[in-house]
């Protein structure tokens, strides 16, 4: 099936338009907020202290968020919560327009965009697979991954113009795209939707995923890849501190910088589309992931607002070469019935390597600088690629992707 032929499933169209736009939401407010927190106090903790928000929700409301989304239509829960974001970028606008000089309004609205996440991320991942015939899975997500990093590209850099010119029409933009995916969302047709049978949820129930993934060495390596690959390396909460302060680029100049990664994935994505990685499925998300710390290395010992840009870019694209092996891995070795429990046991990981890794970067940053904790981490990053080749070689054995089947559950 061409990429045409995939655009025709109307669902699955509705659902790539939806995803564009609350992409470009989130993306134009995280440069506005970032640039706001850090220059109340100018202190790069702050910022570590939004993803800390950002995260608190998630390992509270995961687990469950994950087994509602295999009892209850999945098309209604991410509407809730997208209609959630939406009440949250009007909320950045009110505290904008308000001239709030304090960071904790951004804290409280960082920790009602958790709850978002917690609720919609399990339904939202487990749609994909029920969307589109199993054997194009690999493309679906690669043309998902297409919307969402021209999304990540026009985001920040349409969020840094539009704070230049006026700040509150940043979030007026953003609440405006949210209402949008909530009406894409809303007109979706029924699906392949889970059945619920009344019964109230039990905890072995909840903690099927789990159990799952604990017994799945390739579904554990692949998650927790992600996990620390991303806690220690990632870089772009410290965004601001670098536009700032090494690379005194500006607003305009962060909104670029924010965009970098997402060139590269967009780039990677259209590759992928086109070419799905066929063989050595494996040992190249290890490679990738290596690449990646490598990235993060270069761009934080980069004086030059070109090679940043570079590398963010490079980070970007072996990032997202990353996520699309491990996304299309996940659906293929999990039961349909459990796929919204293991994705919110994949959120929850996600969520660990970039909301508390953002915190983890800005207490690092304010210990040992903001340079030394990007270089410090890349290096950590590149040590855990090989490292997790070691400790999962059934991971680094994955070759077709075509091979993989549903794992059992335990009795």
């Amino acid at each position: 099936m061409s990429r045409r032929e995939l655009l025709r499933i109307r669902d699955f169209s509705l659902f790539l338009g939806s995803m564009f736009a609350t992409g470009l939401a989130l993306q134009m407010a995280q440069v506005a907020i970032g640039w706001q927190v850090y220059h109340i106090n100018h202190r790069p903790l702050d910022l570590g202290l939004v993803g800390l928000a950002e995260f608190i929700p998630l390992p509270l409301l995961a687990l469950p968020a994950g087994h509602l989304a295999d009892r209850l239509p999945r098309r209604a829960l991410v509407a809730a919560a997208t209609g959630l974001d939406a009440a949250v970028s009007a909320g950045l606008l009110a505290v904008t327009l308000h001239g709030t000089q304090s960071v904790w309004p951004y804290f409280g609205l960082a920790f009602l965009t958790g709850v978002a996440s917690a609720i919609g991320s399990p339904p939202s991942r487990a749609l994909t697979p029920s969307l589109v015939p199993r054997e194009v899975l690999s493309s679906a997500f690669a043309l998902r991954a297409v919307a969402f990093q021209i999304a990540a590209i026009a985001g920040p850099a349409l969020g840094g113009v539009l704070f230049y010119v006026r700040p509150p029409l940043v979030y007026e933009v953003s609440t405006a795209l949210s209402v949008a995916s909530v009406a894409c969302i809303l007109a979706m047709r029924s699906g392949r939707e889970p059945a619920s049978d009344g019964e109230a949820p039990e905890l072995d129930s909840v903690l099927a995923g789990v159990r799952l993934i604990r017994r799945t060495p390739v579904m554990l390596g692949a998650i927790s890849l992600d996990l620390f690959a991303v806690l220690f390396g990632g870089a772009v909460a410290l965004l601001p501190v670098f536009a700032s302060d090494v690379l005194h680029v500006g607003k305009i100049g962060l909104g670029l910088l924010r965009s970098a990664p997402a060139v590269g994935a967009l780039v990677a994505s259209i590759v992928l589309v086109r070419r799905p990685v066929a063989r050595h499925a494996g040992r190249t998300l290890l490679v990738v992931v290596a690449a990646f710390g490598i990235s993060m290395i270069v761009f934080g010992l980069s004086k030059s607002m070109w090679l940043s840009l570079l590398a963010l870019a490079v980070s970007g694209g072996v990032d997202l070469v990353s996520m699309v092996l491990r996304q299309t891995i996940l659906p293929l070795v999990t039961p349909d019935e459990l796929r919204g429990r293991v994705n919110a046991v994949e959120m929850v990981f996600i969520s660990a390597s970039n909301e508390l890794g953002a915190f983890e970067s800005g207490v690092a940053a304010a210990l040992i600088g903001a340079v030394p904790a990007v270089v410090v981490g890349g290096a950590a990053t590149v040590g855990i690629a090989f490292l997790w080749g070691r400790l999962f070689p059934q991971l680094a054995e994955v070759d077709r992707l075509d091979d993989l089947g549903p794992t059992a559950e335990a009795g």
